[in-house]
């Protein structure tokens, strides 16, 4: 199966193009190192050309609610063009747990608009909604902190490990197309302000967290139930303390 990676030079694309041709497929990494482009849609028709699957795990560069907005609406527009074109069988997006329950973050409200158009595309598709990673503990709090300290709510979520992201996108793209949404999370829930506390202890980040129940996550306030996956979801294998162990090594 050849498998077009929207994405696949970047931490989670580049696990996925490794898993699907460690198991025999052909998975081509598009991006714009490549020269694929999605937002001028240069290189776009020859990278999704004779795929029998798109994988989008593309990333916004900016997270300005315009510019994510703009980047999701018309990269998302410009690679379903381009496989109805190439007559793709079935395209599978990386989205987030929680998305469509929190409409005051910018973010979440651009990847709801990506969603949306793949939904009513036609192309029969996967969505898949992940957790957040592990890895990104600091990125989170560097996006939370003010006057050098980390404010976050002690709101739960369920983090997960990036291979096993990537393996859950990977799954789903040699799958048959649900034509809906399929939630993956971590083993674990962790409160959000303690797990970061946790993090940057772990890499010797001397910044102080704050636990705020009114702290916002990426623009929004956030409770126990907005960012935990479903009943259904699919739970990764890695808990924290595995990652942490590998990581180390």
């Amino acid at each position: 199966m050849k498998v077009a990676v929207i994405g696949g030079t970047g931490l989670i694309g580049s696990k996925v193009v490794e898993k699907l041709n460690a198991h025999g497929h052909e998975a081509v990494p598009a991006a714009p190192q490549t020269g694929c482009n999605t937002i001028t849609n240069e290189g776009v028709d020859e990278a999704i050309a004779g795929a029998d699957v798109v994988v989008d795990v593309s990333n916004s560069p900016s997270f300005a609610d315009d510019d994510v907005l703009d980047f999701f609406t018309t990269s998302t527009g410009n690679l379903i063009e381009a496989a109805k074109k190439a007559g793709v069988g079935h395209y599978v997006a990386l989205s987030v747990v929680g998305c469509d329950r929190l409409p005051d973050s910018g973010y979440l409200r651009a990847k709801v608009a990506q969603e949306k158009l793949i939904a009513e595309s036609g192309i029969p598709h996967c969505i898949v909604r992940a957790t957040q990673f592990f890895e990104f503990g600091k990125s989170i709090a560097d996006a939370a902190t003010v006057n050098g300290e980390v404010h976050l709510p002690p709101a739960y979520f369920q983090p997960m490990a990036s291979d096993d992201v990537a393996a859950a996108v990977g799954r789903q793209a040699v799958g048959a197309p649900v034509d809906g949404v399929v939630e993956v999370g971590g083993p674990e829930k962790f409160r959000m302000s303690e797990f970061v506390a946790g993090a940057l202890e772990r890499i010797g980040d001397p910044r102080v967290v704050v636990s705020d129940p009114h702290a916002k996550y990426f623009g929004t306030e956030i409770d126990d139930q907005s960012l935990v996956p479903g009943p259904d979801a699919r739970l990764g294998e890695t808990t924290y303390d595995a990652w942490v162990a590998a990581s180390a090594r």
